[in-house]
């Protein structure tokens, strides 16, 4: 970006949050102290920690490091900067890469008890969380007489290989972790259960845990070490945790606002990345229904909340606004964004702050480049510095990257002029070399790159991963990847208008994110259709809402068309098989689904579980239990009325969805109109099944053994 423009973009920046912003009220919420959850695990892989069946504080580095940052990542750069560690989460390990990358340095990897997500490298630990079920490992580096290298570690660099110390149990699902200034306490997400849990690093033992709005992920802490904030999967609110008593509010901060419909808040998903400056957070996530050409699902953002008073930098628009209707022409003095028809990246999955250069890294796992975006402006988004593009070797049919695709992680070297990106859909690591921003003139060089391992999949399924995050490949995705709306094979709980209007392409049906991003003159909402959870939910067919495709390629196909603004660019049949034929082979084995807890029902669970088979209430005729939940048939159900905002539902009749894991994915029916279960149960009455005749307690009971499946 030229000075003058950036200078201009960052004057008005500072003028919006002095002039405009005003005071967030936060709604309080409660926190649940369990103080013995934490069990402390004896790790075979360290002798002293068997032993003493307690976390002994690691020894003072030999050497005077600091860590990075701290905040967890799928990569981080150890304190001492020699190696890089990996959570290599598909193939269950953690990697330790010895730099610099592509010089013939050792690799080593290190076996964890399940999934890792993230790993925080500090000066004397190592911390990761594990997914499944739920642990917070902490290791550190072994010394040489701790014994020879486990089997295959053989050649490693001296000092590279991590040994366990100590694990804490935490709620299933564990994701982000963050720690204090004083590194005494993690913070850790757990995202299918909802749930974040402090950990007393010395004692090795929970402090804490609180229940959390749906699927927490990015987490942070404030540098005085009082406050942590987690952005969420799900919503474009922030969840607010005093560190002290866990105790939990919320805080808005909306979505796009420049881009936003005067009046009308726009929801978020995406959120897995929160990053902190002096006096800022920035949360990355998409703003759905963002307006801007072409701009059907929305657009991807960097929000700004201003830490003195937890409010938010950018202004609400109101009247005149710097984006115009998708259908009108941008007129000369309004604010346009950089880059595409959909802005400048989309599926933000990892940030990282440059200092140096006040900017941020963005992460673009769709179209496997780098974004830099200028963190003093008043929306990032709109301040692009500068893209690196990381994935490369296309595959000239599908248009798709062999290397470094759909990047998931950034770390800095130590004097921030190098990025190491870890690429999920296919096993490398690529070194990035960044702009100075010092005026002198930038060419950028090819990434070096460090494959660590082969896909686990491999055969079509392995391709079928790069297209699944992939956002260019244009007859598959229309800007927007299969992982953009169905994350980790999960659902953004948002719903969409599936509507039939005229683009430059013709007439199509295409989803919108909301009304306003629809042509005025077709005078058309669309229908409702909430996104489906995949994830342990695609066994047998048909498929979609109505029943109307019979089996999994040919849904994928529809979706190809439905997922854009306008029609397919022009293609044969056989690329459509084809594509369809990669994404069913790695939906089917590819994708993992959430934790359930095996346990022994409580009596009201089975309770709840009596009713459902029973021949009154009916609810097992169409949610058969030996199917997953499910005979697969469509069947007319009384009509709901038309949700606001949304036309009038043509067709009645909706296929029975499975109930696998139906207590995790928010709100409910093909319209969203449930906010909850409970809701869900109370509002039925005799639509589905026969429960209009049930008590309050002989619901809550129904509702208890729902959430067990």
């Amino acid at each position: 970006m030229a000075g003058s423009m950036r200078d201009q973009v960052r004057a008005r920046g500072l003028v919006g949050a002095m002039a405009l912003a005003c005071a967030m009220a936060l709604a309080p919420g409660c926190g649940k102290k369990d103080a013995d959850r934490g069990d402390v695990g004896a790790p075979a892989a360290s002798a002293t920690a068997a032993a003493t069946g307690s976390a002994a504080t690691p020894p003072a580095p030999t050497v005077a490091v600091r860590a990075a940052t701290h905040e967890g990542g799928a990569i981080a750069r150890t304190a001492r900067g020699d190696a890089l560690i990996v959570a290599d989460e598909d193939h269950r390990v953690v990697r330790l890469l010895e730099l610099p990358l592509g010089q013939g340095k050792g690799t080593s990897e290190v076996a964890v008890p399940g999934a890792p997500a993230q790993v925080l490298a500090l000066a004397d630990r190592v911390l990761v969380t594990v997914r499944d079920p739920g642990w917070l490992v902490v290791m550190r580096e072994a010394t040489r007489a701790e014994g020879e290298p486990a089997p295959g570690l053989e050649g490693r660099a001296e000092g590279s290989r991590l040994v366990e110390v100590a694990r804490v149990s935490v709620a299933a699902d564990a994701w982000g972790v963050a720690v204090t200034p004083d590194e005494k306490t993690a913070i850790v997400t757990s995202a299918w259960t909802h749930t974040v849990t402090a950990v007393d690093l010395d004692a090795a033992k929970v402090r804490w845990t609180a229940t959390v709005a749906r699927e927490p992920r990015g987490i942070v802490v404030t540098r005085d070490g009082a406050t942590a904030y987690v952005s969420h999967l799900v919503g474009a609110a922030l969840t607010r945790l005093d560190v002290a008593s866990g105790a939990v509010s919320r805080v808005d901060l909306p979505a796009g606002p420049l881009r936003t419909p005067p009046g009308k808040p726009l929801g978020a998903a995406f959120g897995f990345a929160v990053i902190l400056s002096e006096d800022r957070l920035f949360a990355a996530r998409h703003a759905l229904g963002a307006l801007g050409t072409s701009s059907w699902f929305g657009a991807s953002t960097v929000d700004v909340l201003l830490l003195p008073g937890e409010t938010p930098l950018a202004p609400k628009r109101s009247g005149r606004a710097p984006f115009v209707r998708a259908d009108k022409e941008t007129r000369p003095d309004e604010l346009t964004l950089p880059g595409g028809p959909l802005g400048a990246f989309t599926q933000p999955r990892a940030m990282v702050r440059r200092g140096r250069t006040q900017s941020l890294l963005v992460a673009a796992e769709g179209l496997d480049a780098i974004v830099e975006l200028d963190a003093m402006s008043i929306d990032p988004t709109s301040a692009v510095m500068r893209t690196y593009a990381v994935g490369g070797a296309v595959d000239p049919y599908l248009n798709v990257a062999t290397t470094c695709g759909a990047p998931q992680g950034i770390t800095l070297s130590a004097d921030e002029s190098t990025a190491y990106v870890l690429c999920r859909a296919t096993y490398d690591v690529a070194e990035v070399k960044l702009d100075p921003h010092d005026g002198a003139a930038f060419v950028a060089a090819a990434p070096v790159l460090a494959r660590f391992a082969d896909d686990p999949l491999g055969g079509d399924a392995a391709t079928g991963r790069r297209l699944f995050y992939n956002a260019t490949d244009r007859v598959t995705s229309g800007g927007l990847a299969c992982s953009g709306c169905h994350p980790e094979g999960r659902d953004d709980g948002h719903v969409w208008h599936e509507a039939r209007f005229n683009t430059s392409d013709g007439t199509q049906v295409n989803f919108v994110g909301i009304p306003e991003n629809l042509p005025e003159e077709e005078r058309v909402k669309g229908v409702p259709r909430r996104t489906p959870m995949l994830a342990g939910r695609i066994a047998e067919g048909p498929y979609g809402w109505h029943g109307e495709s019979p089996d999994l390629p040919s849904r994928l196909v529809s979706g190809f068309g439905l997922h854009r603004w306008g029609g397919l660019p022009p293609h044969q049949q056989a690329n459509l098989d084809a594509r369809a034929s990669f994404l069913t082979a790695f939906l089917r084995r590819g994708l993992v689904p959430p934790p359930r807890e095996e346990r022994k029902l409580t009596a009201e669970e089975e309770r709840g579980k009596a009713i459902f088979n029973s021949d009154v209430a009916r609810c097992a005729r169409c949610h058969v239990p030996e199917s997953d939940y499910t005979d697969r048939m469509a069947y007319p159900l009384a009509k709901l009325a038309a949700r606001p905002g949304f036309d009038d539902e043509a067709r009645a009749e909706f296929k029975t969805p499975s109930l696998n894991h139906v207590a995790g994915h928010a709100p409910y029916f093909h319209d969203g109109s449930a906010t909850s279960l409970d809701d869900l149960i109370a509002r039925n009455g005799n639509r589905m099944g026969q429960t209009d005749h049930l008590t309050l307690e002989e619901r809550a009971a129904l509702v208890a053994f729902l959430r067990t499946l």
